[in-house]
């Protein structure tokens, strides 16, 4: 059967198809449907889909993203966790559309268990809400479901962080744990009226593209991930404040501080990914 053919950069048609519906936005769910249609053709395009591609999507709202996608002849699996909008896809949007399937419920708690099934996508694509944005993208990664490329839609402020080195203020335990296994990039900023109803916060487009060689070896990845959040979890503290939370004698993480060359009174927004890999290395010995 055909796609839906829906005007979704109109927002008196959205609005008439929430009312038919007896649908409203909701706050809790960080709900705003990017109405650009050019900015929905941009992210479409960074996301590489194609024939045969799998993709999931986050977040499709009424299916903006979703068209776009589908029509790239992609096989779309798309994660919505209202009830409401999840009725509008199944029944009046993509019915019938083989290249589709629709996962209703939290992605949070329902993503593992499609992974399970199905493997890791080829690419993950979302308008994610931005107070989940970063949970989701910091789950896929702490659990190494990986897809070779992954686009989303964030709050501005959480993208710089993506994107930041050693060195800039917005330097964070987040910009290395997106950055270990994926070269992160701002694609294109969208103002708030690219949005109904608009945000008050700034809005990026982020690409992330897997790196063909990751920074840390899948063996080290689980601790590594593991240490960064310890040491980034009090950034005012020192790191060997902050690595107390291992459980490990003192005398041992000095000893391990001192073969990798780090200082005790050093914060760890002063460390690379080498110095951090290495000091892993010398605690697990």
């Amino acid at each position: 059967m055909a796609i839906w053919d829906f005007d979704y950069s109109s927002i008196s048609s959205i609005t008439r198809i929430l009312e038919e519906n007896g649908l409203g936005m909701t706050k809790k769910f960080g709900q705003n449907f990017l109405v650009s249609m050019s900015a929905i053709d941009r992210i479409t395009a960074l996301s590489g889909a194609a024939e045969g591609s799998v993709v999931w999507e986050v977040g499709p709202g009424i299916g903006a993203l979703t068209t776009k996608l589908l029509q790239t002849g992609a096989n779309v699996t798309s994660f919505e966790i209202d009830h409401g909008f999840c009725r509008i896809l199944r029944e009046k949007a993509y019915v019938d559309v083989p290249n589709f399937t629709l996962v209703e419920g939290d992605a949070l708690k329902s993503w593992k268990s499609v992974w399970e099934k199905t493997g890791t996508p080829d690419i993950i694509c979302a308008n994610l809400p931005y107070n989940v944005g970063s949970v989701f993208i910091a789950s896929l990664i702490e659990n190494r479901c990986l897809p070779k490329r992954m686009v989303f839609t964030l709050q501005s402020e959480v993208v710089e962080r993506m994107c930041s080195g050693i060195g800039d203020d917005s330097y964070s335990g987040f910009s290395i744990l997106t950055g270990i296994d994926y070269q992160n990039r701002e694609a294109m900023k969208l103002k708030s009226g690219c949005f109904f109803p608009p945000p008050n916060v700034d809005s990026s487009v982020v690409v992330m593209e897997r790196r063909t060689d990751a920074m840390v070896p899948e063996e080290d990845a689980r601790f590594f991930i593991e240490l960064v959040r310890i040491l980034f979890a009090q950034r005012r503290k020192t790191v060997k404040n902050n690595l107390k939370a291992l459980g490990r004698p003192a005398a041992e993480i000095d000893e391990a501080l001192a073969k990798s060359g780090i200082s005790v009174t050093e914060r760890a927004e002063k460390l690379t990914v080498a110095q951090i890999l290495e000091l892993e290395r010398n605690i697990k010995r």
